[in-house]
């Protein structure tokens, strides 16, 4: 099987079971998204990210976000003053929310849905800045590629944002507060890591699920990904805060570990 067969099979199967999980999100947040979206200047991002946002100067920008999910980031974004938003994402379901929120805030905001790795070149060199936020990369079964296409969308002097999970977050089985503390992969751990239990992280509901598949990669991996297909380093911080539904064992438990990083990459 070829690099993109392989890229292909994993997608395809992780669209499957991030659709499954739209219905299941939407009704745990959906409401009360509509709600605050109708509000003028509404935003979901915290300090960390809003900070970062204003320094790359995102009033004005064209900036576009690889797998959205429901569009509240973007939608945020945009109420930042930011000029076109396009927002990718693979499943449907997700992308029919990010429609329904732009439409309660009459927010002028795209949402295109399509495999990351097949993102057309009618897209090519269109943002002053693309973003990443949690629980992208792993699912990316491979990384240079997964960048290569983010590059291509960048104009030339535009930059990548990513605020994302801490790669060693993962080593940790994830768990409630309180719950013990159990090392569970390896930090350079290569097998593919395949859900079937769900994808509700809002509630921690367990369903009979479409297979999910993600992947460990170290910080090295990410930065270097970026790196070799032509984005310099511009910025990178690490932080002990937890920015997912995830993991709130290690939240609680105040081990100062790393749990998410900033990075900004800047296309030449």
């Amino acid at each position: 099987m070829s690099v993109s067969d392989h890229i292909k099979t994993v997608t395809s199967a992780n669209r499957e079971a991030w659709q499954e999980a739209a219905p299941i999100h939407a009704k745990h947040n959906q409401a009360e998204l509509i709600k605050s979206y109708s509000q003028p200047g509404f935003t979901e991002l915290d300090a960390v990210e809003t900070e970062r946002l204003k320094a790359l100067g995102v009033a004005g920008k064209d900036v576009a976000q690889i797998c959205c999910n429901n569009g509240r980031e973007l939608l945020s974004v945009k109420n930042m003053g930011a000029a076109r938003c396009v927002g990718f994402d693979g499943a449907q379901g997700f992308i029919d929310q990010g429609r329904e929120l732009a439409a309660a805030g009459g927010l002028d905001v795209e949402f295109v849905c399509t495999d990351i790795y097949d993102i057309g070149d009618e897209y090519a060199a269109r943002f002053d800045i693309v973003t990443i936020t949690i629980g992208v990369l792993s699912w990316m079964p491979d990384l240079e590629a997964f960048f290569a296409v983010v590059a291509k969308l960048i104009r030339p002097g535009g930059a990548l944002f990513i605020y994302e999970h801490h790669p060693m977050i993962f080593m940790i089985e994830p768990g409630k507060a309180g719950d013990p503390i159990v090392w569970e992969l390896s930090y350079f751990d290569k097998e593919p890591y395949v859900e079937t239990n769900g994808l509700d992280y809002y509630s921690g509901e367990e369903y009979e699920a479409k297979p999910a598949t993600s992947f460990t990669q170290t910080m090295s991996e990410i930065i270097m990904a970026g790196v070799n297909n032509g984005l310099a380093v511009e910025h990178f911080e690490e932080y002990p805060h937890h920015i997912s539904n995830t993991w709130y064992n290690v939240e609680a438990w105040e081990l100062d570990l790393p749990m998410c990083f900033t990075l900004v990459f800047r296309k030449g």
